[in-house]
């Protein structure tokens, strides 16, 4: 009996939507995800960054207003849409590995040496991935929940950040990536599933 009360802890849905066992699911856990990046920088692998991500913002997509006036009144309709970068924090390595690749990257970009710059973006760009896991490991194999993938990605902005006589942190570095495109996959979960659209309405919302 105390067990089954467990499903009422939640929003009380309408009498159609509701049923005996209406409980919570699990939420997906900000701690439990991982970051990979494809193509970046020169050495392989780049599985040392991955190992070394302390956080990672997801993607946020916003859209440009088009304001249409129309008689007595204005109507406003979606416009060009654009990615904001994403933040990407990692821990440098004694070894050095974080410092490379982030260095390699930055000198696919641009040759901080010779002073030049890449013929074009296939030059330099690369995929960024971020997964959400179940929390599995070892024996038990995790199982992805959600992907982010993110293409057409550059290094906008390398920040190495401070050091400090007075502080226990480890030394970090903060990339600003920015990208052309986001896709979540399974499809079926997100952005990037094809959806079905209404024709024929009055943009206003209206209809015959």
């Amino acid at each position: 009996m105390a067990i089954s009360t467990l499903s009422k802890f939640t929003v009380p849905l309408a009498s159609s939507d509701s049923a005996s066992n209406q409980g919570l699911l699990m939420p997906k856990l900000q701690y439990r995800f991982r970051l990979t990046l494809e193509n970046f920088g020169v050495s392989t692998p780049t599985t040392e960054l991955t190992k070394q991500v302390v956080d990672v913002t997801r993607p946020t997509v916003g859209f440009e207003q088009m304001t249409l006036d129309v008689y007595n009144s204005k109507v406003y309709l979606a416009g060009k849409h654009s990615w904001e970068p994403i933040t990407i924090n990692l821990r440098e390595d004694v070894n050095n590995n974080v410092q490379k690749l982030v260095g390699e990257q930055l000198q696919k970009q641009f040759d901080f040496y010779e002073q030049s710059s890449a013929a074009s973006g296939q030059d330099y760009k690369f995929v960024t991935r971020i997964e959400i896991l179940d929390g599995g490991n070892g024996a038990n194999q995790p199982v992805v929940l959600e992907t982010f993938e993110l293409y057409g990605c550059y290094v906008e902005n390398a920040n190495y950040n401070q050091l400090s006589y007075s502080a226990n942190d480890p030394v970090t570095v903060t990339l600003a990536v920015r990208y052309d495109n986001a896709i979540q996959s399974p499809q079926g979960t997100g952005i990037g599933t094809n959806v079905g659209r209404s024709t024929g309405s009055l943009v206003t919302g209206g209809g015959a």
